[in-house]
């Protein structure tokens, strides 16, 4: 098992709002949502392909700036919906310290270079054909 990331103190900054939706009065009064702000280029925890890596995958979380701001309103606590944040912010970071897989190259097969020449010599003979009599001797 891989090693968890350790940020640093000060490096995720929590900001609590109110949640929108289904809850009654409650969700009129206080304050349960939570939006997690992480600014990935700053971030001396993490090496920079990990920070480039991470900024692609958080995609429309991330600012142009590279703060990453994940927002957790599942819950009906503020505390759980902290715990959510904190997790999600985790997972995107063990899946950018994980390196993409590489693809091999890949060779046409016999039976396309074929389809692809036939097309070639098709496309030649109807080229052929416009041109005027004088010219394709």
């Amino acid at each position: 098992m891989t090693q968890r990331p350790r940020l640093g103190p000060g490096e995720v900054e929590f900001e609590a709002f109110r949640a929108a939706g289904p809850g009654g009065q409650n969700v009129n009064k206080v304050a349960t949502a939570v939006r997690l702000r992480f600014d990935v280029r700053r971030s001396p925890s993490l090496s920079d392909e990990v920070k480039t890596r991470l900024l692609r995958l958080a995609g429309n979380r991330a600012t142009r700036d590279g703060v990453l701001r994940i927002e957790a309103r599942r819950f009906r606590t503020q505390e759980a919906n902290r715990r959510d944040a904190e997790v999600r912010l985790q997972r995107l970071i063990e899946a950018a310290r994980r390196p993409p897989a590489r693809r091999p190259p890949t060779t046409p097969t016999a039976a396309s270079r074929r389809r692809r020449l036939e097309h070639k010599r098709r496309r030649s003979q109807v080229k052929a054909q416009r041109r005027r009599a004088e010219e394709r001797d």
